[in-house]
């Protein structure tokens, strides 16, 4: 289907979305620095998160807020009212408690997680999520060990009892007290979860929320830790409802965020936070998808999407790799997924250009329509997302700056290099003044790493183009750079939809290897000729590959190889297959490894 579609998808109309207008302020300096703005004006939003659940939760009463589904395989729910009753006991329990500081909070996407969350805001604590991988890998606990550290919790919640048991026992918590669901798994003394949720609100609570100030520490969020241990940004309540509003002013109206919601993405991460929060504030009903683009876990989402039809959809680039080649083949899933999309968002990387266009076709076989397509880029320091595509377009990018911030574009050769300055954005990483002060420029905007290019130099109303992060780009032992973001992109875009991802390898090698997670049944001879077919179309040598080698083994979350969002931590595959590299760079390559001219 694909092919013959995706020729008759440029024509077909987009159903409509309406989305922030396109009107920009731009300022050229002589260096060749550019700056840009919208000139619509960021609105009017509250910043006291805790008191706008507080009356949203008043305004919604019995409405779902949650669902999930329970053991039995069946959606359960939790009501606006009933999450509030349970915040506003969290909250009471966690002021009784003598000791300072941050809830620490492991947990997956539960609706104990968002009453905890909610409640150490409302407490005056900030909250500080943490993966629940950081619990279940073992070992020394090295990367939860460096939080705790960190951040000094006043109170630690594992919601999962025997998943947490060998670290919050091997870990010197500081005397912090452990909530959990059964204390009985635990060596350590332990609060049961149910107990909290009996204490008896007092008035206290009421004065704690209204006393809350715009620019109070709200959350302790991670950095990703793809090149070391996670870094601690601070977030205030001003940081978190300014981005809040950026996105529901840019395309609020489409994603209706106060309809229904289905999502996966973690809320320990910046965009599963972003969505948790912005859907219970707007009064809309949050499926929580327990599926995640893995091999074993997609099938559960894909059985959801089938299920429930929403407005508005949210995955990584990987996810969408996987979805599409369901919507091929499954015309039950297809129409459930487009019945009611009128807007779907890429984010955490660049999305093959390859993969949008099969997806419109989907969308045009189904619908008559193409469905827009957004980008929600940004970082944990940025909140979430600050540069949206609120246009229309067929064009893969990252889009152009929300209401509020302005964007730096430092010239980086033929690139430019992007920074942020805004309401959103964060004043820098706990306790860390080096990284602090590195990380922004000398009239305070901060430094992304990321590289970008517009799509029409002469008419920047098309938005942006991710073009690379200087992270990722190496050096051959040539000398020759590999600018790995546009090659990865082109390579992604030759072998869909044979290939799920890959990873380039590597620095001061003397020519360009890949390694590649294939589609189930993907022919390795087609994949050769692909890669062959690519280079020969690769503009400079440290473009073109020379040897690839197909991985059998899926990426490791546990091994930090994926992230819990779905994307890829190159040095960490590298570091962790030294094997297979080498395999790939041998004098004598073993049979599986492909050698291309």
């Amino acid at each position: 289907m694909a092919d013959s579609a995706v020729a008759a998808a440029s024509p077909a109309p987009f159903r409509e979305a309406k989305l922030l207008p396109v009107d920009l302020d731009i300022e050229r300096r002589a260096d060749g620095t550019i700056l840009i703005t919208s000139k619509v004006p960021l609105r009017a939003y509250e910043a006291n998160i805790p008191a706008a659940f507080a009356e949203r939760a008043a305004i919604s009463g019995d409405k779902p807020a949650l669902g999930r589904r329970g053991p039995d395989g069946e959606w359960a729910y939790t009501s606006f009212a009933q999450l509030k009753r349970d915040m506003d006991a969290a909250t009471q329990w966690l002021m009784d408690q003598p000791k300072p500081g941050p809830v620490l909070v492991l947990a997956g996407n539960t609706p104990a997680f968002a009453v905890m969350s909610f409640a150490a805001q409302a407490s005056g604590r900030a909250v500080c999520p943490v993966s629940t991988t950081y619990a279940a890998l073992g070992g020394d606990y090295g990367r939860l060990a460096h939080v705790i550290a960190k951040v000094k919790p006043g109170v630690v919640f594992a919601e999962d009892s025997a998943m947490a048991a060998g670290a919050l026992d091997h870990l010197d918590l500081g005397g912090a007290p452990i909530v959990t669901t059964d204390p009985s798994k635990l060596t350590k003394p332990a609060t049961a979860y149910a107990d909290i949720l009996r204490t008896t609100a007092t008035e206290a609570v009421a004065a704690s929320i209204a006393g809350l100030k715009p620019h109070d520490r709200a959350a302790l969020m991670l950095t990703s830790g793809s090149t070391g241990l996670p870094k601690v940004v601070p977030i205030t309540f001003d940081n978190l409802a300014a981005n809040s509003a950026q996105c529901q002013q840019t395309i609020g109206e489409a994603a209706g965020w106060h309809d229904v919601m289905l999502d996966w993405l973690p809320w320990h991460h910046a965009a599963g936070a972003f969505v948790l929060r912005t859907t219970l504030l707007e009064g809309g009903t949050l499926y929580i998808d327990d599926g995640k683009p893995a091999p074993g876990l997609f099938e559960t989402s894909i059985r959801n999407l089938r299920e429930i039809p929403v407005s508005y959809f949210n995955n990584v680039p990987l996810g969408y790799t996987m979805l599409v080649e369901a919507l091929e083949t499954d015309p039950v899933l297809r129409a459930t997924f487009f019945k009611k999309m009128r807007l779907m968002l890429y984010g955490g990387a660049g999305l093959s250009q390859t993969v949008h266009d099969r997806l419109q076709a989907a969308a045009v076989a189904e619908t008559g329509h193409r469905i827009m397509m957004t980008s929600g880029y940004g970082m944990t320091e940025t909140v979430s997302a600050f540069m949206v595509i609120h246009f229309e377009t067929d064009k893969v990018g990252i889009g152009l700056p929300a209401p509020g911030t302005t964007l730096k574009l430092a010239p980086s050769g033929d690139r430019y290099e992007v920074r942020a300055r805004g309401p959103n954005v964060t004043k820098g990483y706990l306790d860390e003044p080096e990284k602090t002060a590195a990380a922004f420029d000398e009239e305070g905007f901060y430094r992304t790493g990321d590289l970008a290019v517009f799509h029409d130099p002469e008419d920047p109303t098309q938005g942006l183009a991710f073009a690379g992060r200087a992270a990722e780009e190496f050096k051959l032992s040539s000398g020759t750079w590999v600018y790995g973001g546009a090659v990865r992109d082109g390579l992604l875009k030759a072998l869909s939809p044979l290939v799920l991802d890959l990873v380039l390898c590597d620095d001061g090698r003397p020519y360009l290897g890949v390694m590649l997670w294939p589609t189930p049944g993907a022919d390795p001879a087609e994949i050769a000729r692909r890669l062959a077919a690519y280079n020969a179309e690769a503009h400079g040598g440290a473009a073109r590959v020379k040897r690839a080698l197909l991985l059998r083994e899926p990426a490791s979350a546990n091994a930090h190889e994926i992230s819990d969002k779905g994307t890829i931590n190159r040095r960490a595959v590298i570091d962790r297959r030294a094997g297979e590299v080498e395999r790939l760079f041998a004098d004598r390559p073993d049979d599986e490894v492909i050698v291309l001219g």
